[in-house]
């Protein structure tokens, strides 16, 4: 065994060529060598100085980001969101068992349409009504969730992609709402 020793800037990390040979080694070796470059390269990131600019590109992109989850949620509301082996169902946002869970799609889908068409309108007031109909849908999403994957009488039923989309694309609607576009008081743009 050859030692090669690779100095990083957490620590003195020992190297040792492996002995056995095969594509499994191989790549085991190709990994470590790109996880001690990486490591190399968080201490050039450090050297950076961390720029505002970073902050206001999020804020530039936040109503379109904001407008793709929505695309993200309206596709959910159609997917499955849990299967249920019991009755051998699928139900989504609008179709559940005797619509024992209700139509949760109508919902969400208006209250992220209210924050995303909010979010594209340079108004104070709206902005702050984006906000309060993000943290609804926000939490009514979770609401859902919770409400759809909870057991009943011993069965807990299968939770599909639908239902984790649903909640991941309302929560980056909430998020984008905290990072509205907009002007400051003597109506200069806050951003480039």
């Amino acid at each position: 065994m050859v030692n090669q020793f690779k100095n990083t800037n957490f620590a003195r990390v020992r190297a040792i060529k492996p002995s056995i040979k095969g594509p499994v080694a191989e790549w085991l070796g190709r990994a470590l060598q790109k996880l001690l470059q990486r490591f190399e390269s968080a201490r050039d990131l450090k050297a950076k100085e961390i720029s505002p600019s970073l902050f206001f590109d999020m804020v530039r992109y936040s109503k379109w980001i904001s407008l793709a989850s929505l695309l993200v949620l309206l596709a959910a509301c159609f997917m499955p969101w849990t299967f249920h082996a019991d009755i051998n169902k699928t139900f989504n946002a609008f179709f559940s068992e005797k619509n024992m869970y209700g139509n949760p799609g109508k919902l969400l889908l208006v209250l992220g349409g209210i924050t995303t068409l909010c979010s594209f309108l340079p108004v104070l007031w709206l902005k702050r009504t984006a906000f309060l109909s993000g943290g609804l849908n926000a939490a009514y999403a979770i609401k859902n969730f919770l409400l759809f994957g909870s057991c009943y009488r011993g069965y807990c039923p299968e939770k599909q992609l639908g239902l984790y989309l649903m909640l991941i694309s309302s929560m980056v609607i909430f998020a984008m709402a905290f990072l509205p576009e907009g002007t400051d008081a003597k109506g200069r743009k806050n951003m480039k």
